[in-house]
């Protein structure tokens, strides 16, 4: 149980820490290269801010997910997974049709 716990914290500050490096520093080459191939160079801050975010809110969700696995004994913390997955990948879908013109 903990070594889960453990892995879904390491994971989930590993997803914010690459968000905030794509976000604030503009480190689109941290995605796959047909992730931004078609990327404007102007469009590069709006499109970086938008896949930072939403990798951020995945990473947000899985470590609420560990911490939620600390207290609770039971599968419905799952739940906590769900949301931050849904939203971040719906983000990062919008930025890459937008600014990429492909859906992923």
């Amino acid at each position: 149980m903990i070594f889960g716990v453990i892995l879904e914290l390491v994971i989930g500050t590993l997803c914010i820490i690459m968000g905030l490096l794509i976000w604030i520093k503009k480190r689109v080459s941290l995605l796959h290269t047909y992730h931004y191939k078609n990327v404007k160079e102007k469009d590069i801050p709006a499109y970086a801010r938008q896949m930072g975010i939403g990798l951020i809110v995945i990473g947000v969700g899985i470590c609420a997910t560990g911490l939620l696995n600390l207290f609770f004994d039971s599968a419905l913390v799952i739940l906590a997974l769900i949301p931050g997955f849904a939203v971040g990948l719906v983000v990062m879908h919008k930025a890459q049709k937008r600014y990429n013109g492909s859906w992923f």
